[in-house]
């Protein structure tokens, strides 16, 4: 990834020991230089064998004559996957900011987009959810195009060491149940259609979100959404404003049936009652104006 600035684009790349990530961290050594390349590791507290990852990885950083850092969660057997993803980005974050970097590098890959479309879809969260993996801001994600069975033949080729998660067979998690029973089942064509759709909703996620911001901004500043004006809206562009709107105020993490339900909550509750958004917000109804303030 190229900066437009004249300092030298540095990296914090998240390793797990698995063989996503240490093909990425080989791949990463052998074309940035070691100074502006840092491994972290985060020990989720899943596992009772986990400290051997971070065994591995050190041992294979310190090979490559790279820094490393790590911290550990401590977050028990069972933990969520979401608990899990909080967890890591909070410590990968707070490496970047240390380390003064300019991007954390995951090594997400081709497979990991098609599994994140299809939990998405299951869980019903629409046309974000179904290109939600990318590379943004400061995520970097350079093997998304990459399927795993190429990762799995450069580990052979280079006769790369790594650890193989327990946790990952377990068809209980959601993610697994997906890649495990699933994915499988997908043929060639099936993938195929797959990716293009992901591809042709990030692009009609861009014009939509356009035509989105434009209708919000005729909103008054602030948290406010006006009743009447929304009351007028088409049942399917509603919609697409509460979810909008919720991004606008930083509120991320919502379903379609959360969407759905305020939706109509704006249209018909009466004045002074409250829906509730999430663990931290709701929803407050006014004659004229819904906000969104703090949960008591």
């Amino acid at each position: 990834m190229n900066d437009k600035s004249d300092k030298p684009v540095s990296y914090v790349v998240a390793v797990s020991g698995g063989v996503d990530s240490m093909v990425l961290l080989h791949i990463l050594a052998r074309s940035v230089p070691a100074d502006r390349l840092t491994v972290a590791h985060f020990d989720h507290g899943i596992r009772p064998d986990s400290a051997e990852d971070r065994l591995l990885v050190s041992r294979v950083a310190r090979d490559y004559g790279l820094s490393f850092v790590y911290d550990e969660g401590r977050l028990g057997a069972g933990a969520s996957e979401a608990a899990a993803r909080d967890a890591r980005y909070t410590f990968l974050r707070r490496a970047m900011r240390a380390d003064g970097a300019d991007y954390i590098v995951t090594a997400h890959h081709e497979d990991d987009v098609l599994e994140t479309a299809v939990i998405n879809l299951l869980r019903g969260t629409g046309r974000k959810g179904l290109a939600s993996l990318r590379s943004h801001g400061e995520l970097y994600r350079p093997l998304l195009s990459t399927p795993k069975r190429h990762i799995l033949a450069y580990a052979a080729k280079h006769g790369l060491e790594w650890r193989e998660d327990s946790t990952n067979a377990d068809v209980n998690y959601l993610r697994n149940y997906v890649r495990h029973v699933i994915l499988p089942r997908f043929d060639h064509d099936d993938r195929d259609r797959l990716r293009h759709l992901i591809t042709d909703t990030e692009r009609k996620n861009v014009e939509i979100d356009g035509l989105l911001a434009g209708q919000l901004h005729l909103q008054p500043a602030g948290d406010r959404l006006d009743r009447h004006w929304f009351r007028e809206l088409p049942d399917n562009v509603a919609r697409e404003i509460v979810a909008a709107w919720l991004r606008r105020l930083g509120i991320h993490g919502f379903d379609r049936k959360t969407v759905n339900r305020l939706a109509e909550a704006i249209r018909t509750l009466a004045n002074g009652k409250r829906s509730d958004i999430n663990g931290r917000y709701v929803l407050l109804v006014g004659r004229d104006h819904v906000t969104v303030v703090p949960r008591q």
